[in-house]
């Protein structure tokens, strides 16, 4: 591996570290800060479920539309940085609006907070189908490919765990800010968008992609988007799968905070659990290189697939034993790890594909589908929340929770008299109803999904034929 190839490794997978972490602020703890901080009334939570799964799902759609619009730009800083920048500036003004400390009533919030989901949503579109679009551009290798892409979901981890290990302890950590929570996350906001745009920065002025193509590439029109999307069938199989993954693993953690604090009681816990996970993660990050050399990557698929089945049936039947919670959480996060590296690699691999059937290579039309499953299964796993914490009674808990002083004795009494059938609500929608979905996109990938080693290794070759005759023409 050159310079320049590890360098591009190190900046584009550092450029995840604020990033994840600021996504992770919005697509985890957004509902959980106007639960317990601003403390939403059922109706007013309802409205916000409707709002950002509606919001959610017609951001997911115009992905594609965006994609298009990178594909068409041709800048001197190439076609990708220009809108990571853009787009790193924009989510991270929306999201200090979304965490602000206005004094305002329950309905112009959720106004107020309808319109920044929705721009955060589009920008933050415009970052992400950016900032993936440059790793086929870096590399066409697959070992160069997984590398870059290993250590890349290893910093995103990292940010995402980082925010999971600080957010519950911002009122502490940050009480130099203020007494009141609702100054203090907003200030929090304000720290994480600054970090996001120092790590993004290192992206943008470290990783030197291949331009080579840039000169050639024609422009995209709407049939030339209809065709790389509809007409690429490995494209379209590895969206639905992502996206029904993406919907089971956002709704279980999504309702992690909730869980550890309404079912197992005793919200302190859930810190010392994510740490746990965060090394699960980060290890099966760091051995998925070991891993690769040993098995292919559907073997690794399949048996990530078994892992996380059973780590499910586990966690769901733990009784809220902490043994068998941590046994449940180690299978299910290594698992998670290995699936989300190697979903990214099958997007990856197929822009390749793309361009072998269709003639045409559209990086950022086709990474499209990334946002586009990140934005589904959040949008999705945001209404899920939402309305089984209405349907459950807990929101009404968490209503009551807020207005106690922190501490104060009454807490306890208040989560220990949580009926049962509550508590089950919730775990059914938390571990059952994510199974599910990722269980029938495994299936769809199983059937449907046929780029391997072999293939992708002829792929490239009649690319690289095909070039070098139009070159000689």
């Amino acid at each position: 591996m050159d310079r320049q190839t590890k360098l591009n490794k190190i900046c584009f997978g550092l450029g995840t570290v604020g990033r994840d972490a600021l996504y992770s602020l919005v697509s985890m703890y957004l509902l959980v800060h106007l639960t317990d901080v601003v403390t939403f009334s059922n109706k007013g939570l309802a409205a916000v479920g409707i709002l950002l799964t509606c919001f959610g799902v017609f951001d997911a759609i115009i992905d594609p539309f965006v994609g298009a619009i990178v594909d068409n730009t041709k800048t001197r800083w190439g076609k990708f940085k220009p809108w990571i920048l853009i787009g790193m500036i924009g989510t991270g003004i929306l999201t200090v609006l979304m965490f602000h400390n206005f004094e305002m009533s329950e309905t112009n919030h959720i106004i107020l907070l309808g319109v920044t989901y929705l721009l955060f949503s589009i920008f933050f579109s415009l970052n992400d189908i950016a900032y993936w679009s440059l790793m086929p551009a870096i590399s066409k290798d697959q070992t160069v490919r997984e590398g870059v892409g290993a250590f890349a979901r290893i910093c995103a981890n990292v940010g995402m765990f980082a925010m999971v290990l600080i957010y519950l302890n911002v009122p502490s950590m940050f009480s130099f800010l203020g007494d009141n929570a609702r100054d203090i996350y907003f200030y929090f906001a304000i720290i994480v968008a600054v970090i996001m745009w120092i790590f993004q920065t290192i992206t943008l002025i470290g990783v030197k992609e291949d331009r080579s193509q840039l000169e050639k590439a024609e422009h995209t029109t709407l049939k030339d988007l209809w065709r790389a999307l509809a007409g690429n069938d490995q494209l379209l199989v590895t969206a639905v799968s992502m996206a029904l993954f993406m919907i089971g693993y956002c709704t279980t953690t999504g309702f992690g905070t909730y869980y550890f604090k309404y079912a197992y009681k005793d919200e302190g816990m859930y810190m010392v659990f994510a740490a746990v996970l965060a090394v699960a993660q980060l290890t099966a990050l760091s051995v998925f290189p070991l891993f690769r050399k040993k098995f292919t990557r559907k073997q690794l698929y399949t048996g990530s697939m078994v892992a996380v089945a059973i780590s499910y049936i586990i966690f769901f039947l733990s009784f809220e034993w902490l043994p068998l919670i941590v046994i449940a959480g180690l299978g299910l996060f290594f698992a998670q790890a290995f699936i989300q590296l190697l979903m990214l690699l099958f997007l990856a691999d197929a822009v390749e594909y793309g361009e072998w059937k269709l003639g045409k290579r559209n990086e950022a039309a086709s990474f499209a589908v990334q946002p586009f499953i990140n934005q589904f299964g959040g949008a999705v796993s945001k209404g899920i929340v939402s309305f089984t914490l209405i349907i459950s009674g807990l929101n009404m808990v968490a209503n009551e929770l807020g207005l106690l002083p922190e501490g104060a004795p009454e807490i306890q009494e208040i989560i220990n008299a949580i009926p049962g059938s509550s508590i089950w609500i919730m775990k059914l929608s938390m571990m059952i109803l994510p199974l599910i979905c990722i269980l029938v996109g495994f299936f769809l990938y199983q059937k449907k999904f046929k780029i391997d080693e072999v293939l992708y290794a002829q792929i490239v070759k009649d690319l690289e034929e095909r070039n070098s005759e139009k070159v000689e023409k």
